[in-house]
């Protein structure tokens, strides 16, 4: 019979932050019934109409004013879907498929900065929407086409004249492997197998052009074949290596910021190379319930999940409130559609800054200020321990508590000290 803390670590770990009633119904379930319930969820969402790509409709000869003009179109249409999506994540009734999303973003780290494009950030979002829950191998030959990826990773300079090896290292490197198992010859002859896509900046659709494709025969993790995109895919999911490395990467997000021990990799890896398969045999492997305490929060995960415990939709906020949430979590270093690079965000300690922590007490008092009046009611009445419940907080230290002492009785400043302490960005 689970606990109501094990329960708890479980929805923290699997949705991006639960509330009390939902710790509640999880013991009314149980275990087992509430992972199958988190597991179960699909990730459907209706995508926002952002309208004609600003640039794509850009004439040939547009003046400088013209061209400034569509810069700035872009520049909403991206404002406009990090503010769905935060809201999306906030709303979504299946969290941990929502969850699952963020996750893949991190991992195929796409940026908008250099792609220019909200739509296609969005297209290759649908992507991991329609199969990263599912079999890794039609996501995988899905992605290697992908036009956000192909143009954040100079697959449209990528040719049989002069093969570009960014998209073939870091899917070998970021993607599937991992360092170590792969060569340089590798790299060079997947690069081949990779030419020839490109991305038609009107439509956002990548399409294969076959006089720009190498067609001879390519040596990749000593396999011999005239390996094309898919082909090539074949061949990295062929690799032990390959499911090893997602049962990693799944732990380091979902478990710990330790790397996952030999024996609960080779556990989890025997799932297969399915996201759902994976999830569910890490969630359910002995060593996930002692990795309490393991995890920082990062800043996307952190904001939505106090905005799911404290009432708040992001869509529904004061647009000056919008624009601090979103100028907060990017003072924070987390944007979404931005990572910092093909490596994604970084994990664990990096997020426990002094900078970072100044930032976020800042907007600790956001949220804290917009709160839902029931929220503060009941913190009036339940004190640090309503407290606790309400962040799904196993408990808070001495120190901690020390602390509040300086909220007196005002709820929205008791609200702000929890969202900021140390018990709630450690998970």
């Amino acid at each position: 019979m689970a606990t109501r803390a094990q329960l708890a670590h479980l929805l923290r770990r699997a949705t991006f932050g639960p509330r009390a009633d939902e710790v509640d119904a999880a013991e009314r379930a149980g275990f087992d019934a509430t992972l199958a319930n988190l597991l179960s969820g699909p990730a459907s969402a209706p995508m926002p109409a952002l309208g004609a790509d600003p640039l794509a409709a850009l004439p040939k000869d547009a003046d400088r004013a013209a061209r400034q003009a569509a810069q700035q179109a872009v520049r909403q249409q991206v404002e406009d879907s990090v503010l769905w999506w935060l809201d999306r994540m906030v709303a979504a009734e299946h969290q941990f498929a929502e969850k699952l999303v963020f996750f893949w973003h991190g991992h195929w780290a796409t940026s908008v900065e250099k792609v220019r494009s909200a739509a296609a950030m969005l297209r290759q979002q649908q992507t991991f929407r329609d199969l990263g829950a599912g079999d890794f191998g039609p996501f995988l030959k899905a992605m290697l086409r992908d036009p956000a990826l192909i143009i954040w990773l100079d697959g449209q300079q990528n040719t049989r004249a002069a093969p570009n090896e960014n998209l073939a290292r870091e899917s070998m490197e970021l993607f599937t492997l991992g360092v170590g198992n792969y060569t340089e010859a590798d790299v060079r002859a997947a690069a081949r197998a990779l030419t020839g896509w490109q991305v038609r900046r009107g439509d956002l659709t990548a399409t294969f052009n076959p006089r720009r494709h190498d067609p001879g025969d390519k040596t990749v993790l000593g396999m011999t074949g005239a390996y094309d995109a898919d082909g090539y895919a074949d061949v990295l999911l062929a690799q032990p290596a390959n499911v090893r490395f997602l049962a990693g990467r799944l732990w380091y997000r979902f478990a710990s910021g330790a790397p996952v021990p030999a024996d609960v990799a080779a556990r989890i890896a025997a799932a297969g190379a399915n996201a759902t398969a994976l999830a569910k045999a890490m969630f359910t492997d002995p060593a996930f319930a002692g990795t309490t305490a393991q995890l920082v929060k990062q800043p996307v995960e952190w904001a939505v999940g106090a905005m799911r415990q404290l009432g708040i939709r992001p869509a529904q906020l004061p647009a000056a409130a919008r624009t601090q949430l979103t100028r907060g979590l990017t003072a924070l270093g987390q944007t979404p559609f931005a990572p910092p690079s093909v490596g994604g965000w970084p994990a664990g300690a990096a997020w426990l800054s002094t900078s970072a922590t100044e930032h976020r007490v800042a907007l600790a008092a956001l949220l804290a200020g917009q709160a839902a009046r029931p929220v503060l009611d009941g913190l009036s009445a339940g004190g640090i321990d309503g407290l606790a419940r309400l962040l799904v907080v196993d408990g808070f230290t001495d120190r901690t508590r020390a602390v509040f002492k300086d909220a007196g009785t005002d709820p929205k400043k008791l609200l702000a000290l929890g969202l900021a302490s140390p018990e709630y960005a450690v998970c």
